[in-house]
């Protein structure tokens, strides 16, 4: 195999880098090589999957959560042992549902699963042979992976630990400058940074995500500042504020992505519904006034 496509990082686990150093939309996968073979997310990209197949026939897959770039590729497993979160329901099924699921109605959600099927070929998903949920440990490959839901990010979203070897593999609290990315209706601000700071403090000996190189060690760091976008996210939609300006306004100056998406229709959906969460959190809190539709700072 290909010395750049599968890298050990202890014992029978193996980091899989995805095409384009794992950014969207593709990700990072995870091999564990033992009695049988299992990869961990279908998103690293077409060719380099069909190479991983044919070099170490995979046996199981295990999706950590239902968005594209993690499924994305998994239609060339079909005919393996697939295993999905409980808490993924069964709309992921149907890519035009999932769709809706994910941008909150059937019209936004046609657009996205256009989008993804046209530019990425995503597919929809099988059944699951199998659903894990927290609380149980998956004995497979050779590893003990301890699932951890961790949903602020996605209601089916989960996190890993590998006991053998303490790799704890984040997924989508991915460490990343971009910072936490909570753009579907089912995201909650506050839980995903209940589980980051659930995450930081497990005992691990390295911290692996879908979107970052592998971390040796002590990562409270990166956490840290992981930690740190969710304010600095916040200051942003409040500093834009002023002057008032209406929801509207506010994600077509695109605060999050800088109009860095290709696609300016799915990149303002994300972003509406991005602010419109930071919007409730400060409203609640005070720091912005609504009124008629129109978000202001309090005056002074």
């Amino acid at each position: 195999m290909s010395t750049d496509l599968i890298r050990r990082l202890e014992g029978e686990v193996y980091f899989v880098p995805g095409e384009g150093k794992g950014r969207f939309p593709c990700c990072h996968g995870f091999l564990f090589k033992g009695s049988e073979t299992v990869l961990m997310d279908a998103g690293i990209g077409e060719s380099r999957l069909r190479e991983l197949d044919r070099k170490h026939r995979i046996d199981v897959l295990i999706i950590t959560h239902s968005h594209p770039d993690h499924i994305r590729n998994a239609s060339l497993l079909h005919d393996r042992h697939l295993f999905l979160p409980r808490e993924t329901p069964d709309c992921v099924m149907d890519l035009l549902s999932l769709g809706e699921r994910f941008m909150g109605n059937l019209e936004d959600g046609a657009v996205w699963a256009r989008f993804v099927h046209d530019s990425f070929g995503v597919r929809a998903l099988k059944n699951a042979d199998e659903r894990y949920s927290e609380g149980q440990i998956l004995s497979l490959g050779g590893a003990q992976l301890e699932p951890i839901h961790a949903p602020g990010h996605l209601i089916d979203h989960y996190c890993f630990i590998e006991r053998n070897t303490g790799t704890l593999i984040s997924t989508d609290i991915d460490l990343t400058f971009f910072g936490p990315w909570y753009g579907n209706p089912e995201s909650n601000i506050e839980t995903f940074r209940a589980d980051v700071e659930r995450l930081m403090n497990l005992p691990y000996r390295r911290v692996c995500s879908s979107h970052k190189e592998p971390v040796e060690g002590d990562a409270t760091d990166l956490f840290e500042n992981y930690l740190a976008a969710f304010e600095r996210q916040k200051k942003t939609i409040l500093n834009l504020c002023n002057p008032p300006r209406s929801l509207d306004d506010i994600a077509e100056t695109s605060p999050f992505y800088h109009n860095a998406l290709r696609n300016k229709t799915i990149q303002y959906l994300f972003e509406r519904r991005m602010t419109e969460k930071n919007l409730e959190l400060l409203v609640r809190d005070g720091l912005v006034i609504e009124s008629e539709g129109i978000y202001s700072l309090p005056a002074e």
